[in-house]
């Protein structure tokens, strides 16, 4: 089964009711299962440049490889990841090296700088690769899990106990990434894989969704109107806007298909099983 005919996606994104421009690239590719969000830092010049930069890296990078993957059959420890993760790594280095590349170049550009997230789907995997915090979620059996970890000042707090998760949202730090492409020479990147389920859905989004959106709000949003994508990615961007849309907010949405009869009455035996 292609990927075309497995994932179905969906986005949306805005301005916001305060910022004048949209510096948010988003970007879904069916063919190649691909989808991807840049945040364009706010603050720097140029911002909506290196996010776009961004996106047109990855995807251009991304398509080349795909074409030349062969299958790691090793189970050495160095080999963990499938070659398509390492592949995703690898774009968004090239990514960080386009955007530092132009800066140097351009004086208007010097400083800009993009958060990254994006994950690409192949076979019953999916590949994960971030910068900043935007974020990606998971809806699996109607409950919302966050599966990348905010590179933020204010998670790294979090993380050393200054500071509870209750407070942080009211925080005014909680925008100040750790993180990001165009800062340094080299970026650490964070990759990871999972397994797909039939009916998981994905979203990808920028920090003003999250910002302005409770986990539990988009969780119910999600839940209540899954079975029309299209729908609750607007649904969220408004949801944003009506709490102050403060920020751009751009979100994307994919819903893993069920792939066949027998392997959709194993899913469902084991979400009963978890109950």
């Amino acid at each position: 089964m292609t990927v075309q005919s497995r994932v179905e996606f969906a986005s949306a994104t805005d301005t916001g009711v305060v910022r004048k421009f949209n510096e948010d690239s988003i970007a879904f590719e069916s063919e190649i299962g691909l989808m991807v969000l840049a945040d364009g830092m706010g603050g720097y010049m140029a911002g909506d440049v290196a996010s776009a930069l961004a996106i047109s890296v990855v995807k251009e990078e991304l398509v080349t490889a795909l074409g030349k993957l062969e299958p790691v059959e090793s189970n050495d420890t160095a080999k963990r990841y499938m070659p398509l993760t390492l592949a995703v790594k690898r774009a968004v280095e090239k990514a960080n090296e386009m955007i530092l590349r132009v800066a140097r170049k351009n004086t208007q550009c010097q400083g800009m700088g993009t958060t990254l997230t994006l994950a690409v789907f192949h076979e019953d995997r999916i590949s994960i690769a971030h910068v900043g915090d935007s974020r990606l979620y998971r809806l699996r059996y109607d409950r919302l899990e966050q599966l990348t970890m905010d590179h933020s000042l204010l998670q790294g707090q979090v993380e050393a106990g200054l500071i509870d998760s209750g407070d942080a949202k009211l925080s005014h730090n909680r925008n100040l990434v750790t993180r990001a492409l165009g800062k340094e020479e080299a970026v650490e990147v964070d990759v990871r894989e999972e397994d797909v389920l039939p009916g998981d859905i994905y979203l990808l989004c920028s920090d003003g969704l999250n910002d302005m959106v409770e986990d539990a709000d988009i969780e119910l949003a999600l839940c209540e109107l899954k079975a029309n994508l299209p729908l609750v990615a607007n649904l969220l961007v408004q949801m944003a806007n009506d709490n102050g849309g403060h920020d751009n907010v751009s979100v994307i949405l994919a819903r893993v298909q069920a792939q066949s009869a027998r392997r959709g009455l194993l899913e469902s035996l084991f979400g009963w099983f978890r109950r």
